[in-house]
């Protein structure tokens, strides 16, 4: 992690940035990882660290304390990062000299969130050592918590003009709660020191999207309604809910990866061109795409629209991976109305996507881990072989479709029609045709692994490069489109809960009428 580059040597044998020869040393940051001892810092935000360090992006004077409800010591604390890093960052924590400068740069203290006292007074004698430093406050804890934290900060004379924070998601569980807690953090940070975080907006594969659509004058000419049919937006699990079972009863599919993963891809597929590639005309067009989402009506027509557009389900029982697992029911070990598989269709009411459906399907304990978006052109775009085929064979091929893989195997994928060499003497139209896939692989062209999402997303809250994060009004459209459908779900119990086997596909898309 570095702020702007300062003229002092970094100094120790720290590793210097591959291909870059010397170069100027990286000013030290101090990084505070509030909900230190969770998840999210031991699988994601430490490693993402790590890498940094062992690639000089970060100097070896930058500090990062661990803060946390538990009380631990610092060996202790120390021996769980590193536990965690030899886990989920092996390749960077073989070289134990690296691995050992890491860890030395991590301290720890036990902190109460919720409640100002002693503790909060020991994070700014902390900081205070270096007043004049940037600082980036992450707060990896429940979103109930993110108001009072920032209070707190603020109480405690934290928040300077070189501080940052970063929110991860999810903000708030629908539209009030989600203004509340802009406007508690934005009470005593600025727009610009604040930082949503959506790790999916990290990633390579969806920067690219932004790359693929400008950058290719070939691809730019056809993504729109005259020569697209729909749009599927799909992340599918083979995990269930597991040890996360509590919080998710409380949040579900919708929330947990509709509402801001998947809209914000939405949001990069059918946004019309930004004005540049800065990160608040990147922003703008995508708030525009999130407004011009077709409302779903009030009242009864609210109702039918989710009954007809939307579909949730549960996961049963069923094989994954050839071993049997238990329904979402039996993990959760009481009845629920929470849903595990969320679909929902869409309109985005601009003249590039008139009518065009776009389809948003999220699933947990599906029969393959898959994030994509498919692309699906219209048939009648080749005139010519049109109702051309043969009497008694095919009379329509196969739709040419653009297939982006954005996880697990990255990638890019486009189904054409080609002649059949084989084609039957005599054969017309159709019947000569056959689909021919044009697959390439998504990877970095000298490395053989893509960086984390958290690493790129790391650096750029560290440098106040705002876009990849989610700004306000982002979080304001989607919620203000998705809540109608989640009151009608809660009040209503419209459509149904749909249970599907786990290890299957999962439930089948809606039909939508334009």
């Amino acid at each position: 992690m570095n702020a702007p580059p300062t003229t002092t040597p970094s100094g120790g044998n720290h590793p210097t940035p591959a291909g870059n020869g010397p170069s100027t040393a990286i000013a030290p940051v101090d990084v505070v990882l509030f909900g230190a001892t969770g998840d999210l810092a031991h699988r994601k935000l430490l490693p993402a660290l790590l890498r940094q360090f062992k690639r000089g992006q970060i100097s070896p004077q930058t500090r990062i304390r661990g803060a946390a409800l538990q009380d631990v010591s610092l060996d202790d604390y120390r021996h769980s990062v590193r536990k965690a890093l030899w886990r989920f960052a092996p390749e960077a924590a073989a070289d134990s000299s690296v691995l050992e400068d890491f860890i030395n740069l991590i301290s720890y203290q036990p902190i109460n969130a919720a409640q100002y006292g002693a503790d909060w007074e020991a994070l700014a004698a902390f900081l205070n050592q270096h007043p004049q430093r940037s600082r980036l406050f992450y707060f990896s804890t429940a979103p109930r918590l993110y108001e009072t934290m920032a209070a707190n900060l603020s109480k405690a004379g934290l928040i300077t003009p070189q501080s940052r924070v970063v929110l991860e998601k999810p903000i708030g569980t629908n539209a009030e709660s989600a203004a509340r807690i802009n406007n508690g953090v934005g009470t005593h940070f600025t727009e610009n020191q604040i930082f949503r975080i959506d790790h999916y907006l990290g990633k390579e594969t969806v920067q690219n999207i932004l790359a693929l659509r400008f950058a290719n004058p070939m691809i730019a000419s056809v993504w729109s309604s005259q020569f697209i049919a729909s749009v599927e937006i799909t992340a599918a699990e083979t995990v269930g809910v597991e040890e996360r079972a509590d919080y998710y009863d409380s949040t579900g599919a919708a929330r947990d990866m509709l509402q801001n993963h998947l809209l914000q891809i939405l949001a990069l597929v059918a946004m019309d061109q930004p004005t540049s590639l800065e990160g608040n005309a990147v922003r703008d067009a995508k708030v525009a795409a999130l407004k011009a989402l077709r409302p779903w009506g009030e009242g009864e027509e609210l109702c039918r629209q989710v009954a007809a557009h939307t579909v949730r389900g549960q996961y049963g029982p069923g094989t994954v991976d050839g071993k049997a697992v238990p329904g979402y029911v039996e993990e959760l070990g009481h009845p629920s109305q929470t849903e595990t598989c969320a679909i929902m269709g869409a309109y985005v009411d601009t003249p590039r996507w008139r009518n065009v459906p776009f389809y948003l399907r999220t699933l947990k304990r599906a029969h393959e881990k898959c994030s994509e978006i498919i692309l699906t052109f219209r048939p009648d775009c080749n005139s010519l072989f049109k109702n051309a085929a043969t009497p008694g064979q095919a009379v329509a091929p196969a739709p040419d479709r653009l297939i982006l893989r954005l996880q697990p195997d990255e990638g890019i994928s486009l189904s054409l029609q080609v002649r059949n060499p084989e084609a039957p003497h005599g054969a017309t139209g159709t019947a000569t045709l056959m689909q021919l896939v044009l697959s390439a692989p998504y990877r970095a062209p000298h490395s053989d692994r893509i960086a984390d999402s958290y690493e790129k997303l790391l650096l750029d809250a560290a440098h106040g490069d705002p876009a990849l994060f989610v700004r306000r009004d982002e979080v304001e459209a989607a919620w203000a489109w998705i809540e109608p459908v989640l009151q009608c779900w809660a009040a209503e119990n419209t459509p149904p809960m749909v249970t599907y086997p786990a290890g299957g596909a999962g439930p089948g898309l809606p039909v939508l009428q334009p």
